[in-house]
């Protein structure tokens, strides 16, 4: 399953989303956790310290590698050049597991704390004026193009705040995006914008509420939320402890919270993968791209490198 975290910055997203990959670690599941947020947090979250976090290696930074090894050999793209984020894979295409040894696994990830993690980099002194932190993203989402997710495997992002996920078809990479949701009307405003924009592509979105602190933080999240609302997390003296720099193991985290941590699993486990859709939804936007500005960079058509016949599931793994 792969699964996203977004919500208003200062919500708590990068704090949930690494208390829910301890949850599945310590459950000794296989997690691949990336990190695609502006500010990179999610290392240091996990339990690594400020100085390996800032060593850690970057998917940005290996962009011409992810693009040349996924690209195999792939009839309908001439060279890694001609690649942006949003090309799909086709026939010929390098297809990777999130657990697999590859050059890109090898170059960009190591483990923490019982998972595999992955850092898309952070938006540097070098990056001001001249680009935008979707070109960092964009390696994530080009991996996640070709990643074939097996039963029982996880893959978890903690996205860019707010409706940055927009910029592209990001946010139509996941089987479950959780949506971070503070008990305060800006919190709540965020989710109802990024709901609206989800609607018509089947977002499977499900609200978590945090830094619930009472009985009226709860019943503001259940009268603005409603059904969407899985459950909350209140304030934690373990994620405190976190914050300070002690690392504790998730089974010490308040019941209340990993109550709320077991539903969300569970809510993710009982989601089905359409890999049609999944398809179709990529080469979709894709296009879009293409036609926006992909084109004019390539001095090409790229809807040329959809390949009708390529549906992206564990039998075009096989093949």
């Amino acid at each position: 399953m792969k699964i996203a975290f977004v919500g208003k910055g200062g919500s708590g997203k990068t704090t949930l989303s690494s208390l829910f990959v301890a949850h599945l670690a310590a459950a000794g599941k296989p997690v691949l956790a990336i990190d695609a947020d502006i500010n990179q947090h999610l290392a240091v979250a996990l339990g690594a310290t400020e100085e390996q976090a800032l060593a850690w290696p970057t998917l940005g930074d290996n962009m011409p590698l992810i693009k040349e090894y996924l690209r195999g050999d792939n009839p309908r793209i001439p060279s890694a050049d001609a690649m942006i984020k949003t090309t799909p894979p086709g026939r010929g295409s390098r297809l990777v597991r999130p657990f697999e040894d590859n050059p890109i696994f090898d170059a960009c990830f190591r483990p923490l704390g019982g998972v595999r993690l992955g850092v898309t980099g952070q938006f540097d002194e070098d990056d001001l004026g001249v680009a935008c932190y979707h070109s960092k993203v964009g390696a994530a989402e080009l991996l996640l193009n070709h990643l074939v997710d097996g039963a029982d495997e996880y893959v978890v992002m903690d996205m860019t705040a707010g409706a940055d996920a927009f910029a592209s078809g990001l946010f139509t990479r996941f089987d479950v995006t959780f949506l971070v949701c503070e008990p305060t009307l800006r919190s709540v405003g965020v989710y109802r914008q990024y709901a609206d924009h989800a609607r018509d592509f089947g977002v499977h979105l499900v609200a978590v509420g945090n830094k619930v602190t009472d009985s009226d933080d709860v019943d503001f999240l259940t009268e603005q939320l409603g059904s969407a609302l899985l459950g909350w997390m209140t304030t934690s003296g373990h994620v405190r402890a976190a914050e300070r720099g002690t690392i504790r193991p998730i089974g010490e985290l308040e019941p209340r919270n990993l109550a709320t941590l077991t539903a969300m699993r569970s809510q993710v486990d009982a989601t089905p993968r359409d890999w049609a859709r999944y398809q179709r939804q990529g080469v979709e936007f894709h296009l879009r791209n293409a036609r926006a500005w992909g084109n004019g960079r390539a001095g090409t058509d790229l809807a040329d490198q959809v390949d009708p016949e390529f549906v992206l599931d564990p039998a075009a793994m096989a093949g």
